[in-house]
């Protein structure tokens, strides 16, 4: 067995390990909304609880993928899609910091998959570019993400690995048959058709 090969197993067995605890913290933080009467500021931790244990479960999701894509595990679920819809639903996942636009183009996608990718991609040029909103526009088989900033770029293009959910993404576009470029303050996602 290669190197990479036992190193991706290795990763996909820590995921499915780390999953258990962070499935009895949410648990117990779901529990203590439905049946505690909860005062500020327990009300608010829970709350921050509940958030960083979704944002754990995604960041998990993304480890697993990027480990069956490195040990050709990865069997996408393809499907039709529209880039505007991919788009916008990327949108809706990241919140009112994104929104969508644009003319669309028929694509052939792991839809899911993709929507997180694009999500993440735009939470990423947010984060690391310190900036207050971005926009998804389609163009075709192409979603273009800005603006990007200087600093970012090399970020989502995967030259510099700073952010886990956007190193994800850039492998899953890759592994089915798209690419990621930069142009200007555009990072260009072009999909399969």
């Amino acid at each position: 067995m290669a190197s990479d090969e036992r190193f991706a197993r290795f990763v996909s067995l820590a995921v499915h390990d780390l999953r258990t605890p962070l499935a009895t913290v949410s648990g117990f933080a779901h529990t203590l909304t439905r049946t505690e009467e909860l005062a500020d500021p327990a009300q608010r931790y829970v709350g921050m609880i509940l958030a960083a244990s979704e944002q754990m479960g995604d960041l998990l999701d993304d480890l697993g993928l990027v480990a069956r894509i490195e040990a050709d595990r990865y069997e996408p679920a393809l499907v039709e899609a529209e880039t505007l819809e991919l788009a916008r639903a990327a949108a809706e996942l990241v919140g009112e910091q994104a929104a969508a636009s644009g003319a669309g183009g028929a694509v052939r996608v792991d839809r899911e998959a993709v929507e997180r990718g694009l999500a993440a991609l735009a939470r990423c040029a947010l984060l690391h570019g310190a900036l207050d909103r971005v926009e998804l526009m389609a163009d075709g088989s192409a979603v273009a993400i800005s603006p990007v900033t200087p600093e970012t770029g090399p970020i989502l293009l995967g030259e510099e690995l700073k952010d886990l959910g956007a190193a994800a993404a850039g492998r899953l576009i890759e592994a089915l048959g798209g690419s990621l470029t930069l142009e200007g303050e555009r990072l260009h996602v072009r999909l399969p058709t």
